[in-house]
This record gives structure tokens, C-alpha cells and sequence, in this order.
């Protein structure tokens, strides 16, 4: 296994809630499903993929749990383009 080294920016996950802890009015489908926390900050020391570790955010706060990726990055987009709005905001511009 690679080790990932102490100062990489990863994300770690962590179980706020279990199954068995969550409120007994959520939906069915949300009931089966742990409360899942997700944070990125730099790695505390060296470590591998699914260890428990610790990071530093970016406001210096110390937090533990499962790291579980290196270099994590934006992936959602907004879609296509929708041409239609293109121009709003235009208006009298000389474009």
C-alpha cells in the first residue's frame, strides 16, 4: 500500500449517526442510512487509505476519522449550458 504523507490535503469521513441513532420520524430510506460527515483538511501524519486519522482544517480545527481520499476536488456541475440565459444581464451592452 502507499503511504500518504503527513500535510496532503485529503478527506476523511466520519458516522455522527448510526442507523439505530437516527430520529424515528426521518423516511424509511433515510432511517437505513448512517449520518455521514465529510471533511477535507491536511493530513496530521503519515498514513494509508482507510485508516483512522487526523486532520487540520483550514480553520485549524483538529478532527478525526477514516481517510478516505487524497486530493479530494470539486466534481457537481450546474449542466448545460442554457443559451437562453446567456444574454440576461446584457442588456444595452455592446456585445
Amino acid at each position: 500500500m502507499n503511504t500518504i504523507k503527513s500535510g496532503t490535503w485529503v478527506e476523511i469521513e466520519k458516522t455522527l449517526l448510526t442507523t439505530e441513532q437516527r430520529a424515528p420520524q426521518v423516511p424509511d430510506d433515510t432511517k437505513k442510512t448512517p449520518y455521514l460527515m465529510r471533511v477535507a483538511g491536511f493530513l496530521v501524519s503519515d498514513s494509508q487509505l482507510n485508516d483512522e486519522v487526523e486532520v487540520k482544517t483550514l480553520s485549524g480545527r483538529l478532527i478525526k476519522g477514516t481517510l478516505k481520499v487524497v486530493k479530494p476536488h470539486y466534481e457537481h456541475s450546474f449542466g448545460d449550458t442554457v443559451e437562453e440565459l446567456l444574454d440576461i444581464g446584457l442588456v444595452g451592452s455592446k456585445i
